[in-house]
């Protein structure tokens, strides 16, 4: 058993070998953030990068993606005991009048693939319950997800009710938006702090955020 066989089975989309091998190597006494870092998080970044390519595609992602899920459920409690930081906190949802998951889940699945705290409040999502949820969780990103132009506007209430908050009610989160109809000039028009076209993109972004000391 080795950390590349972990690796090589994400690769592969092999969610049962991930959680055995996984496992395996926790038994064996292996350093846990080795596992997630050198294991799951870097085989999850070799298909982000090859989805940002155009060689590989939502289907294959989502199950690369549920392969370090596997491997995920079993480290991430090892993970809190050890007292091991996150990568950050970030609080995702589609914006209100929005009922539509897949895109939102499958950056949800990435951002967690990549070691961040994810708080997920699922579709229809108010401005108010994004900032209540960033406030209890003590967020560093809200990720707000939009299917449907008609939930542009809604895109935009959001992005200002969390800016307002910023100022005037002691948050201190950066705001990142994505979605089909969404395009960074919209979300340069709306305020939004970032734009990801691809959920490979969220992550790369929301890191950059974390580098940066938020």
């Amino acid at each position: 058993m080795s950390i590349q066989e972990i690796y090589d089975a994400v690769l592969a989309y092999e969610e049962e070998d991930v959680a055995e091998l996984v496992q395996a190597e926790v038994d064996a006494g292996t350093d846990i953030e080795k596992i997630l870092n050198d294991g799951l998080i870097s085989a999850l970044d070799i298909v982000g990068e090859q989805f940002s390519a155009g060689t590989l595609f939502v289907p294959e992602m989502l199950m690369a993606a549920e392969a370090v899920k596997a491997g995920l459920e079993i480290v991430r409690p090892l993970l809190v005991d050890s007292g091991a930081k996150p990568a950050g906190t970030v609080i995702l949802g589609t914006v209100k009048g929005d009922l539509h998951d897949i895109g939102k889940n499958l950056v949800g699945m990435m951002f967690e693939g990549a070691g961040f705290k994810l708080i997920d409040l699922g579709t229809d999502v108010d401005p108010e319950e994004f900032i209540s949820a960033a406030q209890e969780n003590d967020a560093d990103i809200i990720a707000l997800s939009g299917l449907l132009t008609t939930s542009m506007p809604e895109m935009e209430k959001a992005v200002v009710a969390i800016r307002d908050a910023n100022k005037n009610r002691n948050l201190n989160v950066k705001t990142m938006v994505g979605g089909p109809p969404i395009n960074e000039e919209f979300a340069m028009k709306i305020g939004a702090d970032g734009y990801s076209a691809d959920a490979p993109t969220a992550v790369d972004d929301a890191r950059t955020f974390m580098a940066a000391g938020i």
